[in-house]
This record gives structure tokens, C-alpha cells and sequence, in this order.
């Protein structure tokens, strides 16, 4: 187990080893979760539309030992309070060992929100992970949101619903080539895409096949193509991606906190 103490909340990351030990109010949402991630994540399913686990990662993952589980008590806290305190763990995941090297991609930790009610536990997953996801990618980061309610289809066979999960939670991991297609939606802004996706090759473009490079910097000059014509910019106050910006405040914040 390791403890780390900040301003908001002092963040207890548990091992699936350490359960075996561990007592307390916590142990049911995390033995809860333990057996969800064993049982589903990295085991195969008939509606995945691939073969291997639902997670590929998982059965090394596991093996390792390398997930990490937390409980984070929301009650009496409102949203800008439990977004402050998920911020914090990106600091957290990165300070764990391995950070860096082949291990580095089994590392992850899972954040689970047991107090959340049935009516606002998907509605503020998705919204924290939304505004969250720009702070973390710019480590070369993903944080993905699970809960009961989670529509979000799967890659491979769209009736399929990979994010669905027995208690509401958040997951950090670091980013991974299989990642694109998360960075790459048209849905988002062009300017945020172009972020990401220069965040992605900025991790991991040294490393990529040369066909899955070419993908991906077709896919970012795609977005910077779209993005406003520099002749109309000019004619608006002078501003920078608002990727950079919403993880410039989210630093600003976080500095702010740790320093009072």
C-alpha cells in the first residue's frame, strides 16, 4: 500500500495483493472491483469482435501486480471538489514505478466512486472525464470512464459495450498505440484533436510502424486543416489551443493548492 498526502485528500492506492490484508469500510467496493477487472477485463467475450481479453493489457497487468486500485469517498463534495481531487492523481500515477520502459504500459490505476448516486454517477463520470482528459493527455496519459451506464461502444462490434462496470470509477493508464481512435474523433473540437494527436506522436511516434505513423500525422494535419483559417483568427483576440489552455489553468490550480 502506499499513502500520498496532498491539500484536498490523501489518496490510499491499494495493490490487488494488498486486499488479501486490507480491512475496512473500502474492501467491498475494491474486492468488488478486484473480481470485475478478472473476470471481464482480462478475460475474452463473445461480443468483443476480436479475439484475446477485453483489455490486452490485463492478464500481464495482472500477473505483475501493476493495478492499482483507490476508493474516493464523494460525500458532502461537490463536482469541482471531486474533479480537484482526481486531478491530484495524475501526479500520483506518474511518480509510481515503472514510469518509463516496456513495464511502464501495465501501470494503472483505478479510481472508484462508490457514494456517487445511481442518478448522477454517469452524468459526472463522463463530465470529469471530459474536462480531465486534456490535462492528462498532455502527459502522454488516458483516463477512461466506467460505469453502469456507459454507451460507448466497442471498436470491434459497436452492439458491444466495453466500458460498462459494476461500481462507477475513473481509470489512469499510460497511453498506448491502440489509443488513436480515442485521440482521432471527429466529434471533438479540430483544435483539441490536433492536441491530442500531437501529444500522441510526441509519446509515441519514435516507436510507431511506419503504415501507423502515417496514419497518425495524416490524421493531425486532417485536423489542423480544419481549424479556423489563420485569416479569420486574426480578426479574434490572440488565444492557443484550448487543449494547452484548460491544462495551463489545471496546472495553475494545482499549483495554487499545493502551495497554500
Amino acid at each position: 500500500m502506499q499513502i500520498y498526502s496532498t491539500q484536498t485528500c490523501t489518496p490510499q492506492i491499494y495493490t490487488l495483493s494488498d486486499l488479501r490484508n486490507l480491512q475496512g469500510n473500502d474492501l467491498p467496493s475494491l474486492k468488488k472491483t478486484a473480481a470485475w477487472t478478472k473476470q471481464f477485463l482480462a478475460r475474452p467475450h463473445p461480443q468483443l469482435g476480436r479475439s484475446g481479453p477485453v483489455c490486452p493489457f490485463l492478464p500481464r497487468a495482472l500477473k505483475l501486480d501493476a493495478i492499482r486500485l483507490a476508493v474516493v469517498r464523494t460525500k458532502d463534495l461537490n463536482a469541482s471538489q471531486i474533479e480537484a481531487i482526481v486531478q491530484q492523481y495524475r501526479n500520483v500515477f506518474l511518480e509510481l514505478q515503472p514510469n518509463r520502459g516496456e513495464m511502464a504500459v501495465y501501470k494503472a490505476i483505478m479510481l472508484i466512486f462508490p457514494d456517487l448516486e445511481k442518478e448522477e454517477e454517469a452524468s459526472l463520470i463522463d463530465e470529469i472525464q471530459q474536462r480531465l482528459k486534456p490535462f492528462f493527455v498532455e502527459e502522454g496519459l488516458m483516463i477512461g470512464e466506467f460505469h453502469e451506464w456507459n454507451q460507448t461502444p466497442g471498436l470491434h462490434n459497436a452492439q458491444f459495450r466495453p466500458l460498462q462496470s459494476p461500481l462507477p470509477m475513473l481509470a489512469i493508464r499510460f497511453m498506448v498505440e491502440s489509443d488513436l481512435p480515442f485521440l482521432d474523433r471527429l466529434t471533438d473540437d479540430p483544435q483539441v484533436r490536433a492536441c491530442y494527436l500531437k501529444a500522441y506522436l510526441n509519446r509515441l511516434g519514435a516507436g510507431l510502424e511506419e503504415q501507423k505513423l502515417r496514419h497518425a500525422q495524416t490524421a493531425l494535419m486532417l485536423a489542423q486543416s480544419r481549424i479556423e483559417p489563420l485569416s479569420t483568427q486574426l480578426r479574434q483576440p490572440a488565444s492557443k489551443c484550448p487543449f494547452a489552455r484548460l491544462a495551463a489553468a489545471y496546472r495553475r490550480l494545482f499549483t495554487k493548492g499545493t502551495a497554500a
